[in-house]
């Protein structure tokens, strides 16, 4: 029985072709969605911004300016609803009342009852509450660990292969952390600490993509010393494409198994990983590798300047011993 082959043997692609295309293709969108973040923002969940989040499921899509009106009518006001998942799920998220834990529990109740007065078939499947300190300090904490390991990871980079392919990992890092945050933005999910957690995986992702495709880069160096360096990365993604393909993809698999069929829970964090696996593959191929053609790396940048080969050294040797007799 033959084994199936999403890649052929000895494929021959020419990604670098399509470098500098790829380069301004890059750029624009990964501006747009700087862009994006910084002006509509992201819609931040009750872990970041604090306050009160209840998620009802109804038999039919509700009226959502009634669904509006009856909560603001028993609560402190300000109150935004936003599908979750499907038009049957809302999401409501509150302004924390003053009083502490007792009159958040009072109002969660107050509401509740005002919606079931209405729609008496509505299940609560989530009430969350998070003062506005806690909210600070998770938001703080979530963006330190996302930039520590960027930074990090470029480090090891760099002591791992040489500076050109540390700043290469810090630009794909850049690339798809933003990408992600771009998403969101422009679709206005919640961004909660799910989020985070799939940030932080798409971190991982995209450096063990790129650790494997600048590998297979530092030994064709060593290997074809007189081949071009456009030539030679090209020859190491399609040695490393199979490879490539089949993670992405039976990753992508399961993740869209999970976004058909998973729970509302972590729909976030399933899509925010679906998208940065997407991005990140892209970005192994069209970032990592032609950033080292950018950053004028040939095939004799990492030789020693001076070399000696044995037989000069020998010889040396040999006319030293000589002299001596």
């Amino acid at each position: 029985m033959r084994l199936l082959k999403l890649v052929p043997d000895n494929t021959n692609f020419d990604f670098m072709r399509w470098r500098n295309l790829a380069l301004v293709l890059s750029i624009l969108v990964t501006a747009a969605a700087i862009a994006l973040v910084f002006t509509r923002g992201l819609n931040l969940g009750v872990d970041f911004i604090g306050g009160q989040s209840v998620r009802v499921t109804f038999s039919q899509p509700p009226d959502l300016e009634d669904l509006r009106s009856r909560v603001n009518g028993v609560g402190e006001g300000g109150a935004s609803l936003q599908e979750f998942g499907s038009p049957n799920v809302i999401a409501i998220r509150m302004p924390l009342p003053e009083g502490g834990e007792a009159a958040a529990s009072r109002a969660a109740t107050q509401v509740r009852a005002a919606i079931t007065e209405r729609y008496r078939d509505a299940r609560f499947d989530a009430v969350e509450t998070v003062s506005g300190k806690v909210s600070e300090e998770l938001f703080r904490s979530g963006s330190l660990a996302v930039l520590f390991a960027m930074l990090g990871i470029a480090v090891y980079i760099w002591i791992r292969f040489e500076w050109q392919f540390g700043v290469g990992a810090l630009v794909t890092l850049f690339h798809d952390v933003w990408m992600t945050l771009g998403f969101f933005s422009l679709t206005q999910l919640e961004f909660n600490l799910n989020v985070i957690a799939a940030v932080l995986t798409i971190v991982g992702y995209s450096l063990n993509d790129t650790v494997v495709i600048y590998d297979r880069i530092r030994e064709n160096l060593r290997k074809y010393r007189k081949m071009e360096i456009v030539p030679l990365l090209n020859l190491s993604l399609n040695e490393t494409l199979s490879r490539t393909m089949v993670t992405a993809i039976s990753i992508l698999l399961a993740l869209g198994t999970l976004l058909l069929l998973g729970p509302d829970v972590i729909f976030g964090l399933t899509i925010a990983i679906f998208v940065g696996i997407f991005v990140g593959t892209y970005s192994s191929i069209y970032i990592s590798s032609p950033i080292l053609v950018w950053l004028r790396v040939t095939t004799d940048s990492f030789m020693p300047k001076d070399p000696v080969s044995r037989a000069e050294r020998g010889g040396r040797n040999e006319s030293h011993d000589g002299a001596q007799v």
